[in-house]
């Protein structure tokens, strides 16, 4: 018997497979095995985010190692996501290399 997979969001070992699905009866979350390969990214406002999109910081960010912050509405260009607590990688121009949380960005169309 084939071993399955774990719930992606409370790491239950106690799923099962239901109708093509897989259910974690602990937080009742359903999913399929593409969902659990690919993660998603999503802005504060609630829009996903994807490789290369233009982003705006929505509020002011203290760096470490930096004297002056991360001032609101500066603008990030070609994003990169990564799995993991900050989950963009950028380059601002003035600061070189970030690592940001999509909680405190927007997508710019």
């Amino acid at each position: 018997m084939s071993e399955l997979p774990k719930c992606p969001l409370c790491q239950s070992s106690y799923t099962y497979e239901d109708r093509g699905l897989f259910v974690c009866p602990e937080c009742g979350h359903e999913w399929n095995e593409v969902e659990e390969e690919t993660f998603a990214v999503y802005d504060s406002n609630g829009n996903l985010l994807a490789d290369g999109d233009n982003v705006s910081i929505i509020k002011d960010l203290k760096v470490k190692g930096s004297s002056t912050p991360l001032k609101q509405g500066t603008k990030v260009k070609g994003i990169r996501l990564v799995e993991g607590d900050h989950n963009i990688d950028c380059k601002i121009d003035g600061f070189g290399p970030m690592k940001l949380k999509s909680e405190f960005v927007k997508k710019l169309s």
